[in-house]
């Protein structure tokens, strides 16, 4: 599970430096900054949590709110790029697996292990 989300996070941090440099040459990029903005900010937390992330709540916590990402982002770029989303109510899934994948990691701050000593 380590590794997946820290190449989860290298992908969302290569994806978010390139949209911010695509919105920032372009017109209507309101999709390309919010895809930078969601990517570059989830990024950062899924390597640490795959690097020094300890115990069952914070992994499945951390898998959760990559896939959230994910999808919240696939669905912005649908939209960006195809007109169309990724599938209906995408975005509102991938919203609450973020919110799920944000309150699990607060969670998992009451367990035992939460980062390695």
């Amino acid at each position: 599970m380590r590794r997946i989300l820290v190449v989860s996070a290298g992908l969302l941090g290569a994806l978010g430096v390139a949209t911010a440099a695509m919105a920032s040459h372009g017109e209507d990029v309101r999709n390309l900054a919010a895809i930078s903005a969601m990517a570059l900010a989830h990024a950062p937390v899924l390597l640490l949590v795959g690097f020094v992330g300890r115990g069952r709540v914070l992994s499945i916590s951390g898998l959760i709110l990559a896939v959230g990402c994910i999808i919240f982002i696939a669905d912005l770029a649908m939209r960006h790029w195809a007109a169309t989303p990724l599938f209906q109510g995408a975005a509102p899934i991938g919203g609450a697996g973020m919110i799920l994948g944000w309150l699990g990691i607060a969670l998992s701050a009451l367990t035992k292990a939460v980062v390695h000593d």
